[in-house]
Formats: C-alpha cells, structure tokens, sequence
C-alpha cells in the first residue's frame, strides 16, 4: 500500500512537471495532471491540498534532489575557490541532465508560487551556500558582500549560461569552455 502511494505521488509530480513546463502553471489545470498521471482528479488532492500545494512540493522535491547530487560532488576539497568552481560546473552539469527540472526552477524562482515558501524551508535550501559564501567572505577569497546580493549574482550568472547552453548547438568540449568561462567570469566579478 505504502509503495503504491509513493509511486501515485511520483507519477503526479511528473506529469505535473511535464504539464507546467510546456504549458505554465496557469495553463495546466489540476484535471489535466491528475488525467496525465492516470489517477482520479480527487486523488490529486488527496496528496495535494491545492494545486499552489502541488507546485511548491514539486520545486522541493526538485530542488533537494539537485542540491544533493551537487553536494555529494563539491565535498571532495577544502579549497573554497576549487568548491565553488565544482559547484557551479555541477549544477549546470545537472541543469544539462534535467532540462525540464531546471527550466521548472526557473519558471518557479520568477512566479508568484515563490513566496509560498516557508521562510523555515528558504533557509533550509540557502543555509549551505550562504555558509560557504560567508566562510569564502571570512577569509578573503571573494569580496565581502551582502550574502543575499552575491547569491542573486551566482544564481542569475547560472540561470543565464544555461539557458545558453540548452539553445546554442555546440558540442560537448565547446559546452565545457562556456562553463570555464563562465566561472571565470563569475569569480572575477565576486573575488
């Protein structure tokens, strides 16, 4: 019964996915999603209260997975610079791999559906990077900034090159030269 309810919740999580990145979150009723997912509308909201429910567990649901397979990488050296470089080389790396999920973030990151979130569960998903970004503050790798500031320049620096690299038609070894530039570009505007 128990993995008949997780697999009912993951095929309503992607078809939501799928629904909200071709056709936006206004433009997918909650009938569509619960049709595409091959459940009863009413079983929707069994799992999800609302649909705005549906869209803030799916951008968790995203988000954690994304951050542990970059944090599971970046752990491998102390060298602040060397972590961020990791970073940013993985998450794009990761927006790759998942185009729908990244395009979905994005879509959510400039939505009304953002300030849902729980300010408990805001910090909950910035804590490590602000930590990171304020040790690299500390020790004077990068300027000392507004920690808030110098995320919104990381975040809207990645969310840029990926939409780049998802459009242009380059081959694997030009993709990874975007990505070294593109952190060049980024360290030499915060360090």
């Amino acid at each position: 019964m128990i993995s008949q309810s997780v697999d009912k919740r993951k095929d309503l999580l992607a078809a939501a996915l799928r629904l909200f990145v071709q056709h936006g979150f206004h433009g997918t009723p909650t009938s569509k999603i619960a049709k595409e997912a091959g459940v009863a509308n009413g079983t929707l909201f069994h799992y999800y209260k609302t649909k705005e429910d549906l869209v803030v567990s799916l951008y968790i649901d995203i988000k954690s997975r994304m951050s542990e397979y970059i944090w599971s990488k970046a752990e491998t050296t102390t060298d602040i610079k060397e972590r961020f470089r990791i970073q940013f080389t993985e998450v794009l790396a990761w927006a790759l791999q998942n185009q729908d999920e990244f395009y979905f973030i994005q879509q959510f990151h400039t939505s009304p559906f953002a300030g849902l979130l729980s300010p408990e569960e805001i910090k909950k998903q910035i804590s490590r990077i602000c930590h990171e970004i304020e040790e690299a503050m500390q020790s004077g790798t990068i300027k000392n900034r507004d920690i808030e500031f110098v995320l919104s320049v990381m975040s809207s620096h990645l969310f840029g090159i990926s939409q780049y690299l998802t459009k242009a038609k380059l081959t694997d070894v030009q993709k990874q030269k975007v990505i070294d530039d593109g952190f060049d570009m980024l360290w030499a505007m915060i360090a």
